[in-house]
C-alpha cells in the first residue's frame, strides 16, 4: 500500500463545483479507510460478557452475513418436508454436500421493513430489523445497529480487525424518484450506529493487503500506522471545512469510527493483542491481482475467498458481503438461458420465460454460497473445521422481486457455530415470526448472551442445541 497519504482531491479542487469520487479513500493505514457517503459525492445534477472474558484457547466462533438483492423465485425455494428428513428444493440442490451443516428457515419476516415501497427499506434494514427514515439523503438513519456490529463489539478485543465489510458494487447515489428514497440505503447492510453505515471494500487485493498487514506486523509498523492515521485525520478535517452542514456531521461520525482503529493500534503498542496469533501464515505472493476483476463471477469468488481467509487466519470473526446493491441491474447473460439484468428479471409478472431466468440467477447465487461453505469445510481447525465454528447467514430482504414482500424471507444459515447450532434441518415457523429471533439465537451462539434484538420476541426455537 502506498505510504503517501495526502488526499489528491484536496489540491486545486473546488468542491463546490466538482463532486467527490465515490471511490475516494483516505489511504495509508492497514484499514484502507474509505470515506463515508457524503452529499459532496452526489453529482451536482442530483441535488453481554466482555470479549476479554472469552477463553483464548477456545476455537473462535465466526459470523458472516451474505446479502442477495432482488429476492428469489419463491416457488422453487422451500423444501417440501420439515425437520431432518427434508429434501433440498431445486434452487437449494447445490447445497447437498453441506446439507448436514445447513438450516433452512421458513416463515421469518422483517416487520420493520414492511413500510414504503421498493427495495431500500428492506436492504438497509436487513440486519438491523428496524425501519429506516424515508430520506432523500440528508437525514440518513436506520434507527438501529446491525446484528453483525453487535457481534463485532463482543469480539473486537480478540482480533486485529473487529469486522470486515465487503461488496461488489460501489455506493449508489442520487434519489430513486419512484419511491422517494436515497439510493445510498441500497448500498449498505452493516451499520455501526443509526446514522453510520459502514464503508465496504470492493477490491479483493486491498482486502488481502489488510489481512496480510494484520497477520504480519513488523518492526515499527504500529507507530508508522499511527502516524499515517494522524495524517488521514488531518486530511479529513481539512475536507470538513469545505463541506456542507450535513456532510460535516457525517464526517464527524466517520472520524468517531476511526477511533476504533486508533484503539486497536494502542492495544497493539501496549500488548493488548499480544495473545493473538494468525492461525495460518499469509504470503504476499498469493495476493489477488491489484485490479478489480472485470468479470462478475470471478470478482464474487475472490471476495468469498477473502472471507474464508479472514476466518481461517482469525484476523476477524465478523464479516458482511453484498452480492449487489438494492435494485441491482447486474446483467447475468453469462448464464446460459439468461438475457437480462437481475432487477428487471425479478419483476417477472409471472411470465414463465422470466421466471425461468429468475430461477437460474437465484440458483447461481446459491451455488456461490455453497462454494463458500465448502471452502470453509475444507479448512481443518483441530478436530473441527472452520465451517463447524462459523455461522454463515444467507438471505434477501424480500421474498419475491415482483411483490417486494418482506414476509417469509429466503433465509439460510450454514455452519454449526462451534457446535451451538442444530444444523441439518428445515424449520418452518408460524407465519410472520420475527427474523430478529434468529439474530438473537445467533448472537447467543456467538457468545453474546442476550434475549433481545430489535423487535425480537425471544430466541428462535429449534436453532440452538439444548
Amino acid at each position: 500500500m502506498a505510504s503517501k497519504v495526502r488526499m489528491t482531491f484536496l489540491d486545486n479542487q473546488n468542491l463546490r463545483q466538482t463532486a467527490l469520487s465515490r471511490r475516494t479513500l483516505l489511504r495509508g493505514t492497514g484499514a484502507a479507510l474509505a470515506l463515508p457517503w457524503l452529499e459532496a459525492m452526489m453529482p451536482r445534477r442530483a441535488l453481554g460478557a466482555g470479549a476479554e472474558d472469552l477463553p483464548q484457547d477456545q476455537s473462535p466462533v465466526r459470523m458472516a452475513a451474505l446479502f442477495v438483492p432482488n429476492g428469489v423465485r419463491q416457488d422453487k425455494w422451500t423444501p417440501d418436508a420439515e425437520g431432518r428428513n427434508f429434501q433440498l428444493s431445486p434452487t437449494l440442490e447445490p447445497l447437498e454436500a453441506v446439507k448436514d451443516q445447513l438450516l433452512v428457515l421458513t416463515n421469518l419476516w422483517n416487520q420493520g421493513s414492511n413500510v414504503g415501497d421498493g427495495h431500500y427499506v428492506k436492504t438497509s434494514g436487513f440486519l438491523t430489523c428496524t425501519t429506516i427514515n424515508k430520506s432523500l439523503g440528508i437525514d440518513l438513519n436506520c434507527n438501529g445497529r446491525s446484528v453483525d456490529q453487535v457481534a463485532a463489539s463482543h469480539s473486537e478485543r480478540l482480533t486485529p480487525l473487529p469486522s470486515l465489510e465487503l461488496g461488489i458494487d460501489p455506493v449508489t447515489t442520487g434519489v430513486d424518484t419512484n419511491v422517494g428514497y436515497t439510493r445510498v440505503y441500497g448500498s449498505h447492510i452493516a451499520w455501526s450506529g443509526p446514522t453510520s453505515p459502514l464503508a465496504r471494500e470492493l477490491n479483493p487485493h486491498l482486502v488481502y493487503e489488510r489481512l496480510l498487514r494484520s497477520a504480519k506486523p513488523h518492526g515499527k509498523s504500529t507507530k508508522r500506522d499511527a502516524l499515517l492515521l494522524d495524517q488521514v485525520i488531518d486530511d479529513a478535517k481539512q475536507l470538513s471545512v469545505r463541506l456542507g452542514v450535513e456532510d460535516r456531521r457525517r464526517m464527524d461520525e466517520y472520524l468517531q469510527s476511526v477511533r476504533s482503529i486508533e484503539k486497536r493500534l494502542e492495544r497493539q503498542e501496549q500488548g493488548g493483542l499480544s495473545a493473538w496469533k494468525p492461525r495460518m501464515e499469509l504470503d504476499a505472493s498469493h495476493a489477488p491481482p491489484e485490479e478489480v476483476p472485470d468479470q462478475f463471477p470471478e470478482h464474487v469468488r475472490l471476495m468469498l475467498d477473502m472471507i474464508a481467509l479472514a476466518f481461517q487466519t482469525d484476523t476477524t470473526r465478523v464479516c458482511t458481503f453484498m452480492f449487489g446493491n438494492a435494485v441491482s441491474g447486474r446483467n447475468f447473460s453469462f448464464l446460459d438461458g439468461v438475457s437480462g439484468g437481475h432487477h428487471d428479471t425479478s419483476h417477472h409478472q409471472n411470465s414463465e420465460e422470466k421466471l425461468e431466468q429468475y430461477q437460474k440467477i437465484t440458483r447461481w447465487h446459491v451455488e456461490q454460497y455453497a462454494y463458500l461453505l465448502g471452502k470453509l469445510r475444507s479448512m481443518k481447525e483441530g478436530e473441527r473445521t472452520v465451517l463447524d465454528n462459523s455461522m454463515i447467514l444467507y438471505g434477501s430482504g424480500l421474498r419475491d422481486g415482483n411483490s417486494h414482500s418482506p414476509h417469509n424471507l429466503p433465509i439460510l444459515v450454514g455452519g454449526s457455530g462451534g457446535g451451538r447450532i442444530e444444523t441439518g434441518q428445515h424449520l418452518s415457523f408460524s407465519p410472520d415470526t420475527p427474523l430478529a429471533n434468529l439474530y438473537v439465537a445467533m448472537l447467543n451462539a456467538f457468545g453474546h448472551q442476550t434475549d433481545q434484538f430489535a423487535d425480537s420476541t425471544g430466541i428462535l426455537p429449534g436453532v440452538l442445541r439444548s
